[in-house]
C-alpha cells in the first residue's frame, strides 16, 4: 500500500526506533509513548485490521505474538506485567489501517482503558 504509514516504515522510507525485525514482523518504539515501554509490532504484509484475517494470513497472530513473548523478556518487563492492544476500525481507536499491535508496560496500567 503506497499510502499506508505502516508500509512505509516497512520500506525503510521513514525512520524508526526498531527493536526487532525478521522477515514477517517488525517492531519499534511508539513515537507518542503512554507508557515507559510503548512499542508496536507489525506484520510486513499489509494487513489493513484484524477484521482482514484469513487462514491464509492469520497465523502472523501467533507469530507477533512470539515475537512479543521475546521482546518483553528482552526489555524485563515480562514478570511485572504488561498489556498487549489491538485496535479494530474507527470505534475501536484505529488510526493507521494496517495491522498493529501495541505493547505497554513498565508502569502499573488501569483498567478500564480511557
Amino acid at each position: 500500500m503506497g499510502d499506508c504509514l505502516f508500509c512505509k516504515i516497512v520500506a525503510g522510507e521513514i525512520p524508526s526506533k526498531k527493536i526487532y525485525e525478521d522477515d514477517k514482523v517488525l517492531a519499534f518504539y511508539d513515537i507518542s509513548p503512554a507508557a515507559p515501554v510503548h512499542f508496536l509490532v507489525i506484520p510486513k504484509e499489509h494487513i489493513s485490521s484484524a477484521n482482514e484475517l484469513d487462514e491464509k494470513n492469520s497465523n502472523i497472530v501467533s507469530h507477533i505474538f512470539m515475537v512479543i513473548n521475546k521482546i518483553v523478556r528482552e526489555l524485563n518487563i515480562a514478570d511485572s506485567g504488561y498489556r498487549i492492544v489491538n485496535n479494530c476500525g474507527a470505534d475501536g481507536g484505529q488510526t493507521v489501517n494496517h495491522l498493529h499491535f501495541h505493547v505497554l508496560g513498565a508502569r502499573e496500567l488501569k483498567w478500564p482503558p480511557g
